[in-house]
Order: structure tokens, then C-alpha cells, then sequence
């Protein structure tokens, strides 16, 4: 019965599942990247010369590459978790209605990890395979950038295919149990009602913990504004980590309250965007899911940019290129993890909308209006992130500048920010716009017969 459950809801569900599949294979492939490059960084592999092992050792790239690894490893937790977490919620109903027919908790269990297994394995393995291309291409880099010298050649080593295995597949596998665990464990009525209406409250631990974290964030930040600049500097990365989990833990209850403001203010423009304001405002833990990530993308690449270009502005100097070349590479993995899991998470809540589309079709609305009203909403999105990330991104920089340069407000040339929120804005319209316009183009009465 298990795995009749999960053939049909990857049938049914086929979106939610590509997208837990594209989630799995990029943090595949930046963790197998990750670990080839540790082998490569060692100063303990044979054949070196001791000028070569100083210079690894002087540049500490040793030590970056065991950050990269342990921050790739969380960001890939992290992704793999809220997409799948997402995946699982969309089929609640499914999964209630099979409950109330007699099917028994572990076997609704069972058939969501089976689920999970079809999506991360060959994803797990063919990251393992694009890492080898990826770290190819990052050792190259350093190279070139002075950070290995060039005896130091690539290092390819099959220790990455474990610990893809590892990351992808029994996170996935992880992540799809602890979601179904609850839902399945409901009475049948309780769990039908539940996923027509949705849960309320975010449970006994994960609210505590948001208001800890985001403490834990604000304590940690005022403690470096009293340290030397490096030490505030390296500690930084905390301090954002801190927000961000704050942030994803907290999800409706801070997110709703950023969300009302810049709805209220896109709520003028017309009926299409009061109708998006309404959407957004009627389902927070919905549109959480896909804001939380893109707070991420938008705190991660503020805050690094932030320190160089403030850095630059103060002083004429970022840093050694190398080191930023490295910094800035860093960020675009993190930022690449977070948008996958907001395009992904966008993406699927604009597939399962695709019978309310079909009923404002039939009431007659017209197709320029339903995509209007998708183009609103992203709007919504982006604008709710961009004022949560960067607000995270001011509480991370500010205790470190404070102590640099004696102002906590960091220097941004305007491209930077512009180019960020062109980005934030675009990745949202074209994970809500193009399954809503998918779904205008079929027969509303189809739809709707069909669901």
C-alpha cells in the first residue's frame, strides 16, 4: 500500500517532487565540490614541497575550505528540508483521506519516505558527479587567484559519494518523516479538517525557539560591537545564522507583520493587487515558506557585499583579492541554496492553486487579470524579503562597522542594492508567473472536474 501512496502522489504531485529533486541535486553537488576541495586543500597530501604547504597554510585556505564544507552542509539541511517539508504539507489531504479509509500512521510514514527516496537518490548521485566539474572549476579559481600554488593539483576523491548520500538522501528521507509524523498520527476527522483549513500556532518548540534565536542574534551582536574589528568580523557569520534561523522559526509571526505593511501599500493599485493583498494576508504560514529563503539570499549577499564595499569606501582596499574572490563565491552558494528553495517553494504553491485559478476563470475574470493578480503577489514577496533581509543585514553589520570604521551604517553603491531587489523581484515572477499561466491556458471546467 506504501508505495502505491507514494507512485500516486508523485503522479499527482509531480511539480512538488522535481523541485524536491532539483533542491537535493544542488546540495549535491556543492557539498561533493566541498569535500573534494577539503582533500585538495590538505596540507598533509603527499608530493607537496614545503614552500607549497607554507603557502597553504599562510593563506588558511585550509580552513575555508572546512567553513564552505560546514556552511554548504547546513544551507543544503536547511533547503532540503523546507522543500521537502513543503512537498509533504501540499499532500496533507491525500494523506487525510487515506487515513480516514484505514490506512495506519506507518504506513502513511513509509510512503512519504519512499517518496523522498525516488526524488534525492539519483539526485544524490548525480551531484556527486557535477561536484568533480564544480570543485575542477573552484580549484581553478584559486589557483589563479594565488590562494594554492599550482603543484597543488585537483584532487579527485570518492569520500565526496558518501557524504552526498548523506546530506541529500538521509536528510530528504529525515525531513519527509518528522513532516508526515504529526499529520499522520491525527485522528481521521481531525487530520481532514486540518488540511482543508491548515494548522494554527507554530507548536510547542518551534515558537520558543524563533524568539531564542533571534535573542541569541542580538546578544551575540552586541557583544562584538565591543570587540577588536577582525574578531567582529569572524564572528559575524554567527550573528546572521542566528537571524536567519530566528526568522525561518518564527515564519507567519514575524513574516505576517512585514507582509500586511508592504500589501497594504501594493493593496492600492487596483482590484488585481487587493486581490493578491487578500491572498497573501489569508495564508501567512503559506507565503512564509517562500519568504523565509529569499530573507536569506537577501541577508547573506548585503551583509558580505556590505563589508567589502564598506571596507573599500573607508579604507581604498576590500581585502585580498583572493580572500574576497573567495568570500564572494561563498555567498553565491548560499544565495543559490536559498533561491532554489524560494523558487521551489513559490513554484509549488502557485501548481497547487491551480483550481482557484480555474474558479476566478469561470467567474470571469480574464487572463491578464489572473496574472496580474500572480505578478502582485510576487510583488508582495519580494518586497516582504528585501525589508527582512536587509534589516537583518543592517543588525549583522552594524556592531562589526561600529568598531572598524566608528559608523554602523554600511556604504552600498546603488547597483548593489538595485541589483539585488531586480533579482529578488524576478525570481519571484517567474516562479509564481509561469504555473499560474500554465493553469490559464487549460479548460477551467477540466480543472475543476478534475480536482
Amino acid at each position: 500500500m506504501a508505495t502505491g501512496l507514494a507512485q500516486a502522489a508523485l503522479r499527482a504531485h509531480r511539480p512538488a517532487f522535481v523541485g524536491t529533486a532539483v533542491a537535493a541535486l544542488f546540495a549535491a553537488t556543492v557539498v561533493s565540490a566541498s569535500t573534494m576541495m577539503l582533500g585538495t586543500t590538505s596540507t598533509d597530501r603527499p608530493g607537496l614541497s614545503a614552500a607549497a604547504r607554507r603557502q597553504i597554510a599562510e593563506n588558511g585556505v585550509g580552513d575555508m575550505a572546512v567553513v564552505l564544507l560546514i556552511g554548504s552542509i547546513y544551507m543544503s539541511i536547511f533547503v532540503v528540508v523546507s522543500t521537502m517539508g513543503t512537498a509533504v504539507a501540499q499532500q496533507h489531504r491525500e494523506l487525510a483521506l487515506v487515513r480516514s479509509i484505514g490506512a495506519k500512521p506507518r504506513q502513511v510514514r513509509r510512503a512519504v519516505a519512499v517518496q523522498a527516496l525516488a526524488a534525492s537518490v539519483p539526485a544524490a548521485l548525480a551531484g556527486f558527479v557535477l561536484g568533480g566539474f564544480a570543485a575542477r572549476w573552484w580549484h581553478a579559481g584559486m589557483v589563479d587567484h594565488g590562494l594554492l600554488p599550482a603543484e597543488a593539483g585537483f584532487r579527485f576523491s570518492w569520500l565526496a559519494l558518501p557524504v552526498c548520500v548523506g546530506v541529500a538522501v538521509v536528510t530528504t528521507t529525515v525531513a519527509a518523516l518528522l513532516s508526515a509524523l504529526r499529520f499522520s498520527l491525527l485522528r481521521p476527522a481531525r487530520a481532514l479538517s486540518e488540511a482543508a483549513t491548515g494548522r494554527r500556532g507554530l507548536g510547542v518548540l518551534r515558537a520558543p525557539l524563533g524568539v531564542l534565536a533571534v535573542a541569541g542574534a542580538c546578544f551575540v551582536s552586541v557583544l562584538l560591537s565591543e570587540q577588536p574589528a577582525d574578531e567582529a568580523s569572524e564572528g559575524a557569520f554567527l550573528v546572521l545564522i542566528l537571524f536567519c534561523a530566528g526568522a525561518g522559526l518564527l515564519g507567519p509571526r514575524l513574516i505576517g507583520p512585514a507582509a500586511w505593511l508592504v500589501s497594504a501599500a501594493v493593496g492600492r493599485f487596483g482590484p488585481s493587487a487587493r486581490l493578491a493583498m487578500l491572498n497573501v494576508r489569508s495564508q501567512p504560514r503559506r507565503f512564509s515558506a517562500a519568504v523565509v529563503p529569499l530573507v536569506l539570499v537577501v541577508g547573506f549577499g548585503l551583509t558580505k557585499i556590505g563589508m567589502h564595499t564598506t571596507a573599500q569606501h573607508h579604507t581604498g582596499s576590500a581585502g585580498s583579492a583572493g580572500e574576497v574572490w573567495l568570500d564572494y563565491v561563498g555567498t553565491g552558494l548560499y544565495a543559490g541554496f536559498a533561491a532554489i528553495a524560494a523558487a521551489n517553494t513559490l513554484a509549488m504553491i502557485s501548481f497547487e492553486r491551480r483550481r482557484d485559478v480555474a474558479l476566478l476563470r469561470v467567474v470571469g475574470s480574464r487572463r491578464g487579470q489572473v496574472g496580474a493578480m500572480a505578478a502582485w503577489e510576487a510583488l508582495v514577496v519580494a518586497g516582504t524579503a528585501l525589508l527582512l533581509g536587509g534589516a537583518i543585514a543592517l543588525g549583522t553589520l552594524a556592531p562589526i562597522l561600529s568598531t572598524a570604521f566608528g559608523s554602523a551604517l554600511p556604504y552600498l553603491p546603488w547597483p548593489v542594492p538595485l541589483g539585488l531587489a531586480a533579482g529578488t523581484l524576478l525570481l519571484t515572477l517567474l516562479a509564481t508567473g509561469v504555473p499560474v499561466q500554465a493553469a490559464v491556458r487549460r479548460r477551467a471546467i477540466s480543472e475543476l472536474s478534475a480536482t
